[in-house]
């Protein structure tokens, strides 16, 4: 004979509250957005980041029907934006406009409030190169000439970056590793001061981030002997890649992408990350990129993913070679 057991109101109540739970996740994605999107921006108002985030807020309001809102809050070189993200709920109304430093962060600091897996990626928004350069005074204009100058004099020469543990300063050790040269590094408070000082001639060499060195890139006071990343920079075409010009490992781009807190529904994050994705590809935002110095992207979610699990890796090796901590 077949048994049955009934269950109990007490057995059925925890079954009828999660499916509750599972009908009320599905009508609020089915209603995504339906208040306003707050996006953070880890830094100061007035910067990159902030002008991208500004930027896309405009035209996501227009598309969502909703206000979007940009927060800055800047501290501890990002951290303090990245984990209020990653601690928000995964609503879907708490966004990030982050950087590279969101994955060179795990492999600088050992203590970290969050980890990289607590952030959902969502568009990378555009990608950046440094700008390798010297004073055209030096008469460089190669940058294996520099390294043959650099060798016949060990630690006379100097390279700036645009503060420590940033994608300039990893990339100057990177460098000289790879170079085999003896050069001294001088970290700046930005690249806008790094940039001025290599203008001023106070220094023999630079990797500059693009966005501070485009207004200058024709300036007769400076020669641009190399990009970082993987293809040459679209307003540099004639300018090689740290690769081409003989010095692998360089490879990486900086960027500028958004992200969710990872408990956010996957519908979700692939709705937002189709939006802003369309919106960098219009003119308007393209044209404002470039002029900006930097290359439109426009990702998926899952392409971001991939860039980012690749750029961890990168920059964890990176760090480690040339033994660059923040702890």
């Amino acid at each position: 004979m077949a048994f049955t057991r009934r269950k109990t109101l007490g057995q059925w109540l925890p079954l009828i509250a999660l499916a509750a739970c599972g009908i009320g996740s599905a009508q609020a994605q089915d209603h995504y957005p339906s208040k306003p999107i707050r996006v953070i921006v880890p830094y100061p108002a007035g910067g990159g980041t902030d002008i991208i985030a500004r930027l896309i807020g405009v035209q996501l309001s227009q598309r969502l029907g909703q206000p979007v809102v940009v927060e800055n809050k800047p501290g501890a070189s990002g951290i303090l934006g990245n984990d209020t993200v990653a601690k928000a709920p995964g609503d879907g109304y708490t966004v990030l406009m982050g950087i590279t430093t969101v994955v060179q962060i795990p492999a600088l600091y050992k203590k970290v409030p969050y980890k990289l897996s607590d952030l959902a990626p969502v568009s990378q928004v555009a990608k950046s190169a440094d700008l390798l350069m010297v004073p055209r005074s030096s008469g460089v204009t190669t940058l294996e000439q520099f390294v043959q100058k650099a060798k016949a004099a060990p630690g006379t020469f100097n390279y700036g970056s645009y503060g420590n543990a940033t994608s300039s300063h990893m990339n100057g050790e990177r460098f000289k590793q790879k170079a085999g040269i003896d050069i001294t590094h001088i970290p700046y408070q930005g690249s806008g001061p790094e940039m001025a000082a290599m203008l001023g001639g106070q220094l023999t060499l630079a990797f500059v981030d693009a966005t501070a060195a485009y207004p200058h890139i024709k300036s007769d006071k400076i020669n641009i002997l190399a990009v970082t990343g993987a293809q040459r920079h679209p307003a540099l075409p004639q300018v090689p890649t740290m690769t081409e010009a003989g010095y692998p490992g360089l490879e990486a781009n900086g960027w500028f992408g958004m992200f969710l807190p990872a408990t956010a529904p996957k519908a979700i994050v692939d709705r937002l990350g189709t939006e802003v994705a369309a919106i960098v590809k219009t003119p308007e935002l393209n044209k404002r990129l470039t002029e900006m110095g930097l290359i439109a992207v426009g990702s998926l979610p899952d392409e971001f993913k991939a860039q980012i699990d690749r750029d961890a890796t990168h920059w964890k090796s990176v760090a480690e070679a040339a033994q660059i901590s923040m702890d």
